[in-house]
């Protein structure tokens, strides 16, 4: 089940490479996340001494918490990846013009994962390049599917 997408990382970079991540959460922000109550649109993936941390995701407060303390929707919250893909980040992250967008968030198993993905960015002309793409698959289907009629 998915949660939330960030359809904007597919159309502002070319993606490279995909990981699977875990989330460090607590209780609340489970339920809040089940519920859909959050947005990875304005997110971003940062590597520091050998962590991974996912900054700027909002998490919606629960509304059935208890809890009365000060809740920070948008605390950073640490992603769980293995040591050799938290390397390979932080090696490609060096490199010009790469950086670490999460892409969607859903349910595995019964754990909430997030799904990363190294990026580079599109120029302009690219992103035209593939709306123009996009028209056309969409043409091409729209005359096949009434030739089949």
């Amino acid at each position: 089940m998915t949660f939330a997408r960030n359809r904007k990382a597919y159309y502002d970079y070319e993606i490279l490479d995909k990981f699977e991540a875990g989330i460090v959460l607590n209780g609340p922000e489970i339920k809040s996340i089940r519920n859909s109550n959050l947005s990875i649109a304005e997110s971003r993936v940062l590597v520091n001494k050998g962590e991974a941390w996912l900054v700027g995701c909002h998490v919606a407060e629960y509304k059935f918490d208890s809890n009365t303390e000060a809740y920070d929707p948008i605390r950073d919250r640490k992603l769980l990846l293995h040591k050799k893909q938290i390397e390979k980040l932080s090696g490609a992250r060096t490199q010009k013009g790469l950086t670490i967008v999460p892409l969607s968030v859903y349910m595995k198993r019964n754990f909430i994962k997030i799904e990363i993905a190294l990026a580079r960015g599109k120029k302009k002309y690219d992103k035209r390049a593939s709306i123009k793409e996009k028209d056309s698959n969409r043409s091409i289907s729209r005359v096949l599917k009434s030739k089949n009629k």
